[in-house]
């Protein structure tokens, strides 16, 4: 990809914003990033898949199925590294993750920001989820498993953010995070239009070394990344749609497939979840 580059929000400002790469750390950065108090309004939109529950079209449709399926699999990743069973899930959205934590056993903490998102989290969770604030307030160590499902692309200050992060987790505790790959190859594929950089909402778009990178110099280590072979084909979908401005099902589903033969080979998916510990 290019050093520079211009994406379109085609959710909901119809703005441009610039991606620079950073060489340091392999990733690129959204330019101008909005202020704290100004990214609110960039999720303002009924089409903002995380923060609703609805099903009225075909999208909508698969993007919640492919969901079930996804929260299965990662409650037996959870279930790996929970001794205590205590779970802070950040940017939880609706609250479906730990909704099925929480019947397995876990014991559950929840930050959503979105006003709307987070009363239908609470409706499910007894009142489990906070907003931002709230983080500053959880007890020293406290947590097994943190988990940030395509969160942390969405957050300013990675360095301070991190560092609040390690603190709340236990010593032999894991953080969870998934994130998109621009190394992949539907990122390739669809280049600008590729709908996995989501500015102004997604400010850092990572690689795998970015990762590890970011989470060395903070003290943390990846132990592993595990692939999200379904994101390929729900971003491809939406790829096609800012490319053409039609949802071509057929192709769409072709550049997925062929991004996860690519990765087979490469390790570049689509998405990653990275395991992470203290180091």
């Amino acid at each position: 990809m290019k050093d520079k580059f211009f994406v379109k929000d085609h959710s909901v400002s119809q703005e441009n914003f610039q991606l620079i790469y950073d060489e340091d750390l392999d990733m690129y950065k959204t330019f101008p990033q909005p202020s704290i108090e100004q990214l609110p309004k960039y999720y303002e939109s009924d089409d903002y898949i995380s923060h609703t529950d609805s099903k009225r079209n075909l999208t909508e449709i698969l993007y919640h199925t492919v969901r079930k399926f996804s929260l299965k699999n990662k409650l037996r990743l959870i279930n790996q590294y929970g001794r205590g069973k205590n779970l802070l899930d950040v940017g939880c959205g609706t609250g479906e993750f730990l909704k099925i934590a929480n019947e397995n056993a876990w014991e559950i903490k929840g930050i959503e920001p979105d006003t709307k998102a987070r009363a239908l989290a609470n409706e499910k969770t007894q009142n489990s989820v906070f907003d931002y604030d709230q983080l500053q307030s959880f007890r020293f160590a406290q947590f097994d498993v943190i988990t940030l499902w395509h969160v942390l692309e969405h957050l300013p200050n990675l360095d301070k953010q991190i560092s609040i992060f390690k603190s709340l987790l236990k010593e032999d505790g894991r953080l969870l995070i998934a994130v998109p790959n621009f190394n992949s190859y539907d990122a390739n594929h669809y280049g600008e239009n590729w709908a996995a950089f989501d500015a102004p909402r997604h400010l850092w778009h990572f690689s795998k070394t970015s990762i590890e990178k970011i989470f060395r110099k903070n003290g943390m280590v990846v132990e592993k990344h595990i692939p999200m072979k379904f994101d390929s084909f729900y971003v491809s979908l939406l790829s096609e749609k800012y490319k053409s401005g039609s949802s071509n099902y057929f192709n769409a589903f072709w550049q997925g497939l062929k991004s996860n033969l690519y990765a087979m080979t490469s390790g570049e998916y689509s998405s990653l979840i990275y395991v992470i510990k203290k180091a």
